[in-house]
């Protein structure tokens, strides 16, 4: 199988954040790229998918809406990330989503119910689940603005943030406090 460019390109990105920026602006000048590089974000089996998410992170910084096209198929494949390298970036591009979403002027993301649904079932099950203390961060902010358009949520959210909160760390915990003196 011939490797595309883009794919050369994630052969040579590392975690630090210079290399992944480097990437990103790549992506940015060439948005030609931007298909394949959500398509391999939802290909667990691509060795360079976790790549790929910490690229599309960065690049969803600067060019949110590029994603308005994609969010029927980003939504729906949040569930299929089980690596933690990959779930984080798209933790924060999800964080990132529902932001827009909700401030509701000229240039912002549209999320059908569809989506909504898909990203609160994902950051529901991030934050129940064994991973990383910034993913469930990004969950528990996600899951408060969500929280602020559907009743049910936040107590959901502080059942669950009241009961793991002393198993938890440091960030964890400062995260979990913020959110819920919000929704007391």
């Amino acid at each position: 199988m011939m490797l595309s460019e883009l794919q050369k390109k994630l052969d040579y990105v590392n975690a630090y954040r210079e290399n992944r920026l480097k990437a990103a602006q790549n992506v940015l000048e060439n948005p030609s790229l931007f298909n394949e590089l959500v398509s391999i974000c939802f290909s667990p089996e691509n060795k360079n998918n976790h790549k790929a998410c910490w690229i599309l992170e960065f690049v969803s910084y600067e060019e949110l809406l590029w994603l308005q096209p994609h969010l029927d198929f980003f939504c729906s494949n949040l569930k299929i990330l089980k690596d933690e390298s990959a779930i984080r970036p798209i933790a924060k591009v999800t964080q990132l989503l529902i932001k827009s979403h909700y401030k509701k002027d000229e240039n912002c993301i549209s999320l059908s119910e569809n989506n909504l649904q898909d990203i609160i079932e994902a950051s529901f099950d991030w934050l129940i689940n064994d991973v990383k203390v910034a993913t469930k961060a990004y969950s528990i902010r996600t899951l408060y603005v969500l929280g602020n358009h559907y009743d049910w949520i936040h107590p959901e959210l502080k059942i669950i943030l009241n009961k793991d909160y002393g198993d938890h760390s440091p960030a964890y915990k400062a995260v979990a406090k913020e959110v819920l003196k919000k929704i007391k």
